[in-house]
């Protein structure tokens, strides 16, 4: 029985709880909490639950990278060879390459290399001990190596391969030490006449790719089967018509000219780049045309050389980037009212030839008055050329900034070209392009440590960097385009000397593969001549090395010219060729164990690559003759025209 409660206080009980107790129930913890946490201020509150998602996001990343690399340990453990490495931990790094003294840049030799590329011997010729920024290996690889798995790409120690459709007879020089694949020695003339139909084996497969798994679209993806766009009007369809020509591809070209003809039409509403569509579609349909007399070519040329026409439509007459082909309307890139310089200066070839063709002179004018313009601007350094210029008031912009690569590169390449193409006879592009070169001895041109490699760096405000794209390779080939008809002599010889560093370049990645950009060490006690960084590691399958190639063998006939370009193929075919058809960009060529594809084929791999190897390979001096034809920078050959009297 309770005793009743006194009157000069309230007593209060709980039910289900003694009075006085501790409580430790879930129930009650929750609401302590929850009491806490309102407690805070929304700005602490905030800041963790931020905290938190990014803890969380974290987590997310990281997991693949884990479980790669403990598969990765898994795998090592298994295969282990003398040809092999385990997966390290992650970030990658490189084996460090063998101590040796100076070497010399001695000749290819014929000594035996093993499968395994290392920086190879001399082809390791400049194999030291690494810096660091050589050594790091991008860590993507390990994020993309199953999508390559599981998309048919047959994998070998990383490497993309195909084991059942290899390269004619480069099989199985690929699977032994003894042959001529690995050997640096001079090859045998049995050998090296198989060379050509090697470049129509891998044409073929690249064909495959694009017929199986992109027809009629612009550019191939070949690893996961299926294809991009860009225009929508074909790009490696039209870019590659005259390779297939050239290198006697008949049964391909007939179904590739069946789908220009009844599917190709430019009456879309859509905006392409002046410049690409230029030198892709408009030089292809025209060297089509010039190669094989047929109408088809040049009608289709004239649809789209007049519904690129609007571009120039500028206060300046300096082009926009961009026209709608369909709209006939033409605008400069959102973000700016520049164009780049490269641009608007390497689409004259074309246009020319346009106007000569159908006796329309509005496309040559076009053009004629860009190059004027151009020639009269202030801003330059000794003929060099900045890198952008304004289409409203037709001047020069970011000035200070002089490069050979990327936005400037093909200017230079189109002076010559025009004076070779209108039969030397108009000597402001002579001397304009005499004065450029002279300006990248002056300005650009410099010696890495510790072999002393000629370069062609880059200048900012005075500032010197040594730094080279790949693009500038088209360089050594354009200088001995020049040599041949009747330019000095040392243009020449600095060709030759810029032809070594730009095979240097291939042959001291572990992949035998060139990177987009390069760093020359130019300081005394280096022990590498070239550095790459981590985000210039990849490979587009680009041809300026090549292109050059080709035109030292045909006014040298060094042999050493075509023995360089048959690594290349080889490594091409052995790092980059997917096996259910195409060739795919790489992320890494310091990674032979696993480059990083990247599912792309460009449209110039077969339009301008290929080619330029097969030519290259050609004992047919005549097989466009560079007396008869000039490239335009795409690869595709415009006649020169006959000279009138």
């Amino acid at each position: 029985m309770h005793t009743p409660p006194r009157q000069d206080y309230v007593s209060i009980n709980f039910a289900g709880q003694r009075s006085g107790s501790y409580n430790n129930s879930k129930q009650w913890r929750r609401q302590s909490c929850w009491r806490k946490w309102k407690q805070l201020s929304r700005l602490q509150r905030s800041l963790i639950l931020f905290i938190l998602v990014l803890l969380f996001i974290c987590g997310i990343a990281t997991y693949p990278t884990v479980t790669e690399h403990l598969s990765g340990l898994t795998e090592g453990e298994q295969h282990t060879d003398s040809n092999s490495v385990l997966r390290p931990v992650v970030p990658h790094v490189l084996p460090e390459p063998l101590k040796q003294a100076r070497p010399p840049l001695p000749e290819p030799t014929s000594k035996k290399l093993s499968n395994r590329r290392g920086p190879p011997v001399l082809q390791n010729r400049l194999q030291k001990k690494g810096n660091a920024s050589d050594t790091v290996v991008d860590d993507k690889a390990a994020e993309t190596k199953k999508e390559g798995e599981d998309n048919g790409v047959i994998s070998w120690r990383g490497a993309v391969i195909d084991t059942d459709q290899a390269t004619e007879g480069t099989k199985d020089e690929q699977n032994s030490e003894d042959s001529p694949a690995n050997q640096k020695g001079k090859p045998s003339k049995e050998s090296e006449a198989n060379w050509p139909e090697a470049v129509q084996q891998s044409f073929r497969h690249a064909w495959k790719g694009y017929k199986d798994f992109a027809w009629g679209h612009d550019e191939l993806r070949p690893l996961s089967k299926s294809y991009s766009e860009w225009f929508g009007l074909g790009l490696t369809l039209i870019d590659a018509l005259d390779t297939m020509w050239i290198l006697g591809l008949k049964e391909e070209f007939e179904e590739a000219k069946a789908w220009v003809a009844t599917e190709l039409t430019f009456n879309k509403n859509v905006d392409v780049n002046l410049f690409e569509s230029t030198i892709r579609i408009l030089g292809g349909l025209l060297s089509t045309y010039a190669l094989t007399g047929d109408s088809l070519f040049l009608d289709k040329a004239k649809d789209i050389g007049s519904r690129l026409m609007p571009a120039f439509n500028t206060p300046s007459k300096i082009p926009y980037s961009d026209v709608n082909i369909g709209k006939g309307t033409a605008h400069p890139p959102r973000w700016t009212s520049d164009s780049t310089v490269a641009e608007v200066t390497s689409i004259q070839l074309e246009f020319r030839e346009l106007s000569r063709l159908t006796q329309e002179p509005q496309y040559q004018a076009a053009v004629a008055e860009v190059m004027k313009q151009v020639h009269k601007l202030d801003g330059k350094l000794d003929g060099l050329v900045p890198m952008f210029i304004n289409t409203n008031n037709g001047q020069f912009t970011h000035q200070g900034i002089y490069t050979l690569g990327a936005r400037a590169d093909s200017y230079y390449e189109y002076l010559l070209k025009q004076w070779i193409q209108g039969g030397k006879k108009e000597d402001q592009l002579l001397e304009d392009y005499l004065q450029a070169i002279e300006g990248v001895k002056r300005n650009l041109l410099q010696k890495s440590s510790p072999n002393g490699l000629t370069f062609v760096g880059e200048l900012s405000h005075g500032q010197f960097s040594p730094k080279m794209d790949h693009l500038v390779c088209f360089l050594p080939g354009t200088l001995a385009l020049g040599a041949h008809n009747g330019l000095p002599n040392d243009h020449m010889d600095l060709a030759k000397q810029l032809m070594e560093t730009c095979y240097q370049m291939y042959v001291q990645m572990e992949t035998g593969l060139s990177p987009e950009i390069v760093h020359f060490n130019m300081h005394e006690g280096s022990t590498r001549d070239i550095e790459v960084k981590l985000a210039d590691r990849h490979n587009l399958l680009r041809p300026e090395t090549v292109e050059s190639l080709f035109y030292l063998y045909r006014f040298t006939k060094d042999q050493k010219y075509r023995d360089w370009g048959y690594e290349i193929l080889q490594n091409f075919n052995k790092y980059t060729k997917v096996s259910s058809g195409g060739y795919t960009s790489i992320n890494n060529v310091r990674d032979p164990d696993y480059p990083s594809p990247r599912d792309k084929m460009e449209s110039f791999f077969l339009g301008e690559t290929l080619k330029y190897l097969y030519l290259l390979f050609s004992d047919d001096p005549n097989l466009i003759s560079l007396d008869q034809y000039v490239f335009n920078t795409e690869a595709h050959p415009l006649p020169i025209w006959p000279s009138t009297v």
